[in-house]
């Protein structure tokens, strides 16, 4: 007599860690936008950082579960209440470990 066995394999492919880089144009800057970023990133449980860049755009580098980055996209393209969102680009990116234990506001670019 044969003996079936059930085996069930469970994927973890939506909890494993991912990165992107999210581009956000607009009036972004001077509008409390690097700080929104981080609260939402923080919330959910996103590490990475974010930056203003010269052209007047911020930068959002994020590694987290790819629907904690999909929360966090829509967050950024509503932005903080005084920003005004034209735009989110956004970017597949390798995971730098740097980055993996916070979310920090950056001065630098």
């Amino acid at each position: 007599m044969k003996r079936r066995v059930s085996v069930t394999i469970r994927k973890f492919v939506s909890d494993a860690a991912q990165a992107r880089r999210y581009f956000i144009s607009g009036m972004v800057q001077g509008v409390g936008y690097r700080f929104f970023a981080q609260h939402a990133a923080e919330k959910l449980q996103v590490s990475g950082f974010v930056r203003n860049l010269r052209d007047g755009r911020v930068e959002v580098y994020a590694i987290g579960a790819s629907d904690h980055l999909a929360e966090l996209r829509s967050a950024l393209e509503r932005g903080p209440r005084f920003a005004s969102v034209t735009e989110v680009r956004e970017e597949t990116a390798q995971v730098d470990s740097r980055f993996a234990n916070d979310f920090i506001i950056t001065y630098d670019d």
